[in-house]
Formats: structure tokens, C-alpha cells, sequence
């Protein structure tokens, strides 16, 4: 089974678009959603055009504010505290990375948990890692979603997650422990990575090794989850061997075509749920 992203993201984003039609009804307004980009950064610039289309289409208001890759950090700070208190603005995202001289610790630190629709305030990371309601990172809850649509019940399932990162690698553990998932978290220091594999369930690669999972490395009917993207001298291509993968695994996702529409749906998802939250 390939898990087509794009199919899935589609209907979440319809899904969305009926929500908001109905909220627009009862409170006469829309969430809002404003991004801030720094620099000219090809990928950054990419992804936040396909946010500004997807946001608009499925009736999110969505503000774009560019900065030039030598912005004071103050500057940045100050929008970003001007944003916290206009109540027309539900979400805010502010595209990583980031120029060097300005500190992502603060940026982050500054949005309101609240406002944080990344899911990367420590508010929000602590009350994920709680248990409680958080805003999750929009790339691990693409793939818990995605991993959903094969598998409703996780529970018991062992699951490896290649790659330990705040971004994905962590938050991705949180939500599979919330499912009573068995965790096992894998990184460079990991001594026998293949054992490691071959041992689970479920396999989340996030770890930008092209093509590093290998069939031998795979139980049969596990399911795979490709967070990779790299850019080889043959196109992209994920972190797991798909061509290899696809004939042991019970079900996985492509690469392109599988997580990454889900991060863009879900950034939208949160965007909404922050919303409602504010006017609960």
C-alpha cells in the first residue's frame, strides 16, 4: 500500500474549508494566519508560497511579512509581539532557519503558546510531552495522521523513529507514546541501527541519509513513514530505499508525494484549532 499524502492532505483540507465556512457563520470572522520570512532562503520561499495557496484556499486569511536577510533581531521581536496581541491573528509562524546573528531560542520563545501553530514554544512541547492539549509540530502530526489511515490501532505497536530532532524525532515519540506505542528513539550514536529496525512495527525515517533503510533492515509488514527529503544526482529520493522497502512493507509513503502535504494541512489544522480556542 503506498500512502498517497497528497489524496489525504486533500481531503483534510476540505474538511478544513467546511469548518471554517461554518465558524465564519456563527462568529462573522476567520482564523488568521501570518507568517514572517527572512532572506531569500529557495526552499523557505517555496514552502511559505504553497502555505499562502493552501491557507487561501480553504478560507484562512493569510499575511506574508518579508524581511531582508540583515533584520535587527529586535525588529523581528517587536512584530512578533504586535502580532501576539491583534486578535485578527489566530497563528504565527515565523519560517526556519534563520539568519545566524538572530537567536531561534527567542523567536520561538516569543510567539504566544497560544499563537504557536509550529507546536515550538516549551509550553507547548511540555504539555505534549504531558500529555495535555498542545499545538503538535505540524511534520509529526502529518505522520501520526498518515500512519492512522493504515493503522487505527496503534496501541502495542513497536515503533523505531530514525533521527531525534525537536522538530520531528521527539514530538514523533510523544505522539506514538500517547498510542501506547513501545518508543524507541535512534540517532547517530545508535550502535546497531539495522537490528534496531528490524524489530519494529512501525519505522519513522527523519534523519536526511538518502536511501539510508534498506529491505534487509525492514520486518515484514511494517509500516513506513519517510520523513527524508535529498536531493540526489537521480532527483529526490527519502531516507528509506523505496523501490527496496515497497515489496516487504505493509504500507509506505512516497517521497515526494507523502509527508510533506500532510505538514502544510496540518499547519492549517492548528491555524483553525487555535481559532476555536481563542473564541471558545
Amino acid at each position: 500500500m503506498i500512502i498517497d499524502g497528497k489524496k489525504i492532505a486533500a481531503k483534510l483540507r476540505e474538511d478544513l474549508k467546511k469548518k471554517i465556512i461554518e465558524l465564519k457563520s456563527t462568529f462573522n470572522s476567520v482564523p488568521g494566519l501570518t507568517v514572517i520570512l527572512i532572506g531569500e532562503d529557495p526552499a523557505s520561499k517555496i514552502y511559505v508560497k504553497n502555505k499562502e495557496r493552501f491557507a487561501k484556499e480553504v478560507g484562512i486569511n493569510s499575511e506574508l511579512i518579508r524581511y531582508p536577510e540583515n533584520i535587527e533581531e529586535k525588529v523581528v521581536l517587536d512584530k512578533i509581539k504586535e502580532l501576539n496581541q491583534n486578535k485578527k491573528v489566530s497563528g504565527i509562524l515565523v519560517q526556519l532557519p534563520l539568519p545566524k546573528h538572530i537567536d531561534k531560542k527567542k523567536v520561538i520563545e516569543t510567539i504566544l503558546p497560544n499563537k504557536d501553530v509550529d507546536g515550538f514554544h516549551p509550553v507547548n512541547v511540555g504539555n505534549l510531552s504531558s500529555g495535555y492539549e498542545s499545538n503538535v509540530p505540524c511534520t509529526p502530526l502529518g505522520c501520526y495522521l498518515l500512519l492512522k489511515q493504515v493503522e487505527n490501532n496503534l496501541s502495542g505497536k513497536h515503533a523505531i523513529i530514525i533521527g531525534r530532532s525537536n522538530l520531528n524525532g521527539k514530538p514523533m515519540a510523544q505522539l506514538l507514546l500517547k498510542e501506547n506505542c513501545t518508543v524507541t528513539i535512534a540517532h547517530s550514536k545508535t550502535k546497531d541501527l539495522k537490528a534496531e529496525c528490524i524489530k519494529a512495527d512501525i519505522i519513522v525515517a527523519a534523519v536526511g541519509k538518502p536511501k539510508l533503510v534498506k529491505a534487509d533492515w525492514v520486518k515484514k509488514n511494517a509500516i513506513i513513514i519517510d520523513v527524508g527529503i535529498n536531493k540526489t544526482d537521480t532527483g529526490i529520493v527519502g531516507d528509506v530505499d523505496f523501490e527496496e522497502v515497497s515489496k516487504v512493507a505493509r504500507a509506505i509513503t512516497p517521497v515526494p508525494g507523502g509527508v510533506g502535504p500532510m505538514t502544510i494541512a496540518c499547519l492549517l489544522s492548528n491555524t483553525l484549532e487555535c481559532f476555536k480556542r481563542a473564541n471558545s
